[in-house]
């Protein structure tokens, strides 16, 4: 309770209403005193609630003046009471239309926790945000992109828009000591150099910020991934390397394409999870947690991550123990 007072007399300071609301005061005031003065019939109590009512309405017509006096008092209520309370009125729509434009042109600061950042716009970012708000972990949760752009891109009540370069003034903005997962992009507009520099030095930012963010990085050149290992980065994805892979793979199997998008895709199908090993699978063989993932979960399990080691090993032997620390890649319809 006493949180919402301090913030109402913030924004009531801030925003300059302690005068208008003074005014209104001494207005009612003077209603108040000069009714009770010039209507012999009226007490106190009803003449402060008359100038209220008459001050924020025309009045309910319950209470009237009826000498000459008290009706100057009531007119010089009425006319200033309508120019106080429209002026009042305006002040408070004015500030919510040019707090909503601040948030849509990326001029707002945030305290979230736990969040997801987004570093620079482009078509794939727009495709990793339809797929992030397609997973119910991450539905309604709040995303922040951080971006030179005009204004935010897309419809999204909980996507925040800062505008400007990724730089450490723009993640403080964005609260990046408290981000859980950064996505850092590369900027479309940019060579391939510069683009991947770009990456890079926001990657060392966030990692002297925050190291314990969880950051995946987009890269273009497969050279600058020894330098992102150097920033910490947890993830790199080098487009080009992926995408020649996956065609190889399509020449070769044809087909495998389909399989592979509808994997990674979190609005259709089954997808790929990482989950942890149940506890009564801990310790297990392989074959063991394979078969009891499929028969409880309808899950298959393609790799172990070993998270002590931070390897992944891709259809294990049969005979591998599972430890407890570790992590399950699956293939299922939900995350279970």
């Amino acid at each position: 309770m006493k949180n919402i007072a301090h913030n109402i007399i913030k924004f009531v300071i801030k925003e300059n209403l302690h005068r208008i609301l003074l005014i209104m005061l001494l207005l009612i005031v003077f209603g108040a005193v000069g009714m009770a003065i010039f209507e012999p019939n009226v007490n106190w109590d009803n003449a402060l609630w008359w100038s209220i009512v008459t001050l924020t309405t025309v009045g309910y017509g319950d209470i009237a003046p009826t000498t000459f006096g008290g009706r100057i008092v009531g007119s010089i209520i009425m006319i200033l009471g309508i120019g106080i309370l429209g002026m009042f009125t305006a002040t408070i729509a004015s500030v919510f239309v040019e707090q909503k434009l601040k948030v849509n042109r990326g001029m707002s600061n945030y305290d979230f926790t736990n969040h997801t950042i987004i570093c620079e716009w482009n078509y794939r970012a727009k495709e990793i945000l339809r797929e992030l708000r397609s997973d119910s972990r991450v539905l309604d949760q709040p995303i922040i992109l951080i971006a030179d752009i005009d204004e935010k891109p897309v419809n999204d009540e909980n996507l925040h828009f800062i505008k400007g370069e990724v730089d450490e003034a723009n993640l403080q903005r964005a609260n990046i000591a408290a981000a859980k997962t950064v996505v850092i992009l590369g900027d479309d507009k940019l060579d391939n150099n510069a683009r991947d520099a770009q990456v890079v030095l926001a990657a060392l930012i966030i990692e002297s910020i925050n190291p314990s963010a969880y950051t995946i990085v987009e890269l273009v050149n497969e050279q600058n991934v020894a330098h992102c290992r150097k920033a910490h980065v947890d993830e790199i994805i080098v487009l080009n390397e992926f995408s020649s892979r996956l065609i190889a793979r399509a020449a070769l199997d044809h087909g495998i394409s389909k399989v592979m998008s509808e994997l990674l895709s979190a609005s259709t199908g089954n997808n790929l999870y990482q989950v942890p090993v149940p506890h009564e699978l801990a310790d297990q063989s392989f074959l063991v947690v394979f078969s009891e993932m499929k028969r409880t979960r309808n899950s298959i399990v393609l790799a172990v991550y070993r998270r002590d080691q931070d390897i992944v090993i891709s259809n294990p032997d049969v005979d591998l123990k599972v430890a407890a620390n570790d992590q399950l890649v699956i293939v299922s319809q939900n995350e279970q």
